[in-house]
């Protein structure tokens, strides 16, 4: 008995001292089931728990961006994002760490943050060593000079990637000049010279200012309690000093523009762009609201204004349209893709005539209505998913209070069209704008731009709404998924396969995929049939496209539908309504000319901006090697040139001909997670699709291995500052292979997570690459694999990455692994797995792939097994007997000077 009560006071003291750290918490606010936390040292610490999934989110916000950089500090709060990711005092290789307790983790950098966030599997362990991870990265990181010296280039990499697009170095070159002197002038990845000069004692400095708990937000969200969760919080956060300096005052604001301003850009590309942008205020703003709904009522597709009067008229074969909510004033941004041969004069002027006419022709209130909720489903969806919450608070908090999320709905709610025409007229306009020439002007009529707004004057009070739906705690393992799994085949074939669960916000997922044809019924069909499939939702014999797109936005709707599959994201009430329009879309297209010649424009302009990008050429070349099937075949891996010809040629009769001569339900597989009625969608899905047979009977095209020999071939891409390597290597085997578990695991030690063999050497050590990995693939039906490399980098590089591969890849299959380095990855391995199957999507995507397979979930079981019995030696022996380097294929292409 006294034995038992020593054991009931170690978790009263422990219960105790949790306690004693909550209280240095000190509640803030509450909205919406989203509860706010202050520690005395500045923290700010938010809560969202959601019961119903498997995972804990842990997301870091510094209040530190590119804006916050001086002068010789471009690119800085990006650079230190890099070294953060490295070691810290109390842990080494967080990368590493991370990995081996499979988490999916990033790091990001914007103009007003800096954001790290990891999601594991929900437990107290994880949960608490991912808080202290968070409180060491904050104040302990090393940020040393030898890691400055490796990811530099790393960094440098990156800079280079975004540079062989010309599209992102004009607005680049826009953003400048629509901010002269305010810093969101600069790009988030900053300036070459500054990424490649930055001294460490400036780096480090800036660190020590910036990462500190009064200018920090953590968010936690995901299954966990929340009060032990404050408790960790306080004891590994509230150790930490407030600190004694004050935080720097920016107070640059830019003056208001007096004038149109204009760049043009010569560089080597295939599609010309013109686009134009406006200054706008603050995203906390009152005004905000009606600027959100004026940017997506101009720019969507396909009622928007811009792509009526640019695209459905033949000038340009996209438009885009989009703003930026930001701390400070910030601005709109709108364009558009032209085709190749196109001239810029008629669309240039198109673009502006529309932009700026509205006071000739004004705003619609069924332009608003539409564009309003379309906005306001987005909240919707983003309230229903706490993933997608945490992350939308972060940015929030980063524009000036996270509750700005909801005032910023409830603003949504009340935009009038007086409103949205009274803004564009405000900031639409000549002297606002960065595109064309300088125009003298007697009587400027400027846009004064207000200054932010007091945002705790505006929120003060503030309590929203009720609470959203929490949905279950469900246990994701593969057991629990095959008993709760019902499986159901109707008298025409279709199959279904449904997972119902509680789930946030009533939310629901659900695919139909279709089969049909064969070898010959495809052949030389490709093109036409992926036309058909892209015309489907441009119109049925009862709906336009626009009113398809208004009619899945109020339904609160996310649809993709196309002649092998349809995808559904929506709520539980909406479901039956959902699924009636998709059927109508299936099974009615109307395939009008005129939307046929417009989808044509934009993808023979989406295949001609491949032409001269290195990955899309290195790709191409290695597919193509790899699996020579003749021209015309189904699995034929086409030329850019080829699709480009074949677009030209293909007609709307073809494409409707292989809808009308192949295209059915026969054998078809439902699949859904979350919230909905079994029995009900099953009557649902045989109502709507049951009598719909296929026209010839489908027959599988199995896909063959080709055993090629190694090729090495170099293209080079002229004024590309970044080259592409990729690398592969057919193996004659499926995924019921003995090898197949420990080939697995190989690929992941060399190059599968960023603390593998080839990430680690390639841009850890050496920083020679943003991104460097290996990748091994095997068919479930035919005995097909591939196992291939694939690399970025610096031109003049070449070398250095291409040994760097070679000897990795050699060191693996000469030496095998050490025991730490493969227990890490088996575990971060399986632990990833059990994330995936956490996420409804991906659960969705591999349910509707066990269907077609006829496997259940005892299949996981049976290989998570196995991986877990693999040896090094096994894994080893495995990759010398399927994977030999100087048989591998490798394909390069860059500006090679």
């Amino acid at each position: 008995m006294k034995k038992i009560r020593w054991l009931l006071w170690f978790p009263l003291l422990a219960l105790a001292a949790a306690l004693a750290h909550a209280q240095a918490l000190q509640p803030v606010t509450t909205v919406e089931g989203v509860s706010e936390y202050r520690l005395p040292n500045g923290l700010r610490v938010l809560t969202v728990p959601d019961p119903s999934i498997d995972t804990v989110t842990i997301h870091l916000t510094v209040l530190v961006g590119s804006r916050h950089e001086s002068y010789g500090e471009k690119g800085m709060a990006h650079l230190l994002e890099h070294l953060l990711f490295k070691d810290s005092s109390k842990f080494q290789n967080i990368k590493q760490e991370l990995t081996r307790r499979g988490a999916r983790y990033n790091g990001t950098t914007a103009y007003d943050r800096t954001t790290y966030f990891e999601t594991l599997p929900a437990s107290e362990e994880n949960l608490d060593w991912a808080i202290s991870l968070e409180a060491d990265r904050l104040v302990g990181g090393r940020v040393a000079k030898s890691d400055l010296d490796s990811e530099m280039t790393v960094v440098r990499n990156e800079f280079e990637m975004g540079e062989n697009n010309p599209g992102s170095v004009l607005f680049a070159r826009m953003q400048r000049l629509a901010f002269s002197w305010h810093n969101y002038g600069n790009t988030i990845i900053g300036a070459r010279s500054d990424i490649e000069s930055v001294p460490i004692d400036r780096l480090q400095a800036f660190y020590r200012t910036w990462y500190q708990p009064d200018n920090a937000v953590l968010i936690i969200g995901g299954r966990f309690e929340p009060q032990k969760a404050l408790a960790m919080v306080a004891k590994h956060f509230g150790a930490i000093p407030r600190p004694a300096r004050k935080l720097p005052a920016l107070y640059t604001a830019e003056p208001t523009q007096d004038g149109e301003r204009s760049v043009t850009l010569r560089r080597v590309g295939d599609t010309p762009v013109v686009a134009a942008m406006y200054r706008i205020p603050a995203g906390s703003d009152a005004e905000y609201a009606a600027i959100d709904v004026l940017v997506h009522a101009l720019g969507n597709a396909p009622s928007g204004r811009l792509h009526r009067a640019l695209v459905q008229k033949g000038l340009a074969a996209s438009v885009w349209a989009g703003e930026s909510a930001l701390h400070d004033p910030g601005y709109a941004h709108f364009g558009a893709r032209l085709a190749k041969d196109a001239p810029i004069g008629p669309a240039r002027d198109a673009l502006i005539a529309t932009l700026e006419g509205l006071a000739r022709d004004p705003i619609r209130a069924e332009e608003i209505e539409r564009a309003r909720i379309a906005q306001l489903k987005e909240y919707e969806n983003v309230l229903s998913d706490s993933r997608a919450l945490v992350r939308w608070l972060a940015e929030f908090a980063a524009m000036g209070d996270w509750r700005l999320f909801y005032l910023s709905r409830d603003r949504m709610e009340k935009v009038t069209t007086e409103e949205v025409q009274r803004v564009a007229a405000k900031y639409l306009k000549g002297e606002n704008r960065v595109l064309g020439t300088f125009i003298p002007t007697d009587k400027p009529d400027r846009a004064e731009i207000p200054p932010r707004p007091d945002s705790d004057a505006m929120l003060s009070g503030y309590k929203g709404r009720e609470d959203v739906a929490q949905g279950e705690a469900f246990d994701p393992s593969p057991q629990n998924i095959d008993q709760r799994l019902i499986r159901r085949e109707l008298p025409n074939g279709i199959r279904l396969a449904l997972l119902p669960k509680k789930t946030r916000g009533g939310r629901v997922l659900a695919s139909l995929s279709l089969y049909w044809g064969d070898e010959t019924s495809k052949m030389n069909r490709a093109t036409a049939c992926d036309m058909a499939g892209a015309m489907l939702m441009r119109g049925t014999k009862k709906h336009t496209r626009a009113q398809l797109r208004d009619a899945f936005d109020k339904l609160n709707a996310n649809v993709s539908v196309g002649v092998g599959s349809a995808s559904v994201d929506t709520k539980r009430a909406q479901l039956a309504d959902v699924m009636r329009l998709v059927a109508e879309v299936l099974r009615e297209p109307a395939y009008p000319s005129n939307e046929f010649e417009e989808l044509r424009r934009a993808a023979l302009n989406r295949a001609e901006s491949k032409l001269s990008d290195p990955a899309a050429i290195a790709d191409e070349r290695l597919e193509r090697h790899l699996a020579p099937y003749p021209r015309g075949h189904w699995l034929e891996h086409r030329t850019t040139q080829e699709r480009i010809a074949d677009l030209k040629a293909v007609t709307l009769d073809e494409a409707k001909g292989c809808y009308g001569d192949l295209v059915g339900a026969t054998g078809a597989i439902f699949s859904a997670v979350g919230d909905f009625d079994p029995d009900a969608v099953t009557k649902l899905v045989e109502d709507l699709f049951g009598d719909w047979k296929n026209p010839v009977p489908y027959k599988r095209i199995a896909s063959r291995h080709f055993d090629r020999p190694a090729l090495t071939e170099e293209v080079r891409t002229p004024d590309k500052a970044n080259a592409t390597l990729r690398a592969g290597l057919n193996i004659a085997l499926r995924d019921d292979h003995p090898d197949f578990p420990a080939l697995v695991l190989g690929s992941y030690l060399l190059g599968g997570n960023s603390a593998a063999r080839l990430p680690l050497r390639v841009r850890e050590k050496e920083g020679l690459s943003y991104s460097t990995y290996a990748f091994f693939s095997a068919s479930s039906l035919d005995p097909t694999a591939t196992f291939g490399v694939e690399a970025i980098f610096a031109p003049e590089n070449k070398k250095r990455v291409e040994s760097a591969i070679q000897e990795e890849l050699k060191r693996a299959l000469d030496a095998g692994f050490t025991e730490s380095e493969f227990e890490n990855a088996k575990r971060g391995l399986l632990e990833s797995r059990r994330i995936a199957r956490a996420q409804d999507g991906t659960l969705l995507g591999r349910i509707a792939n066990y269907a077609y397979l006829g496997r259940t979930f005892a299949w996981d079981i049976d290989f998570e097994k196995r991986i877990q019995a693999l040896t090094p030696a096994q894994v080893r022996d495995a990759l010398h007997r399927h994977i030999d380097p100087a048989r591998l294929s490798v394909m390069k292409a860059g500006d090679f000077r």
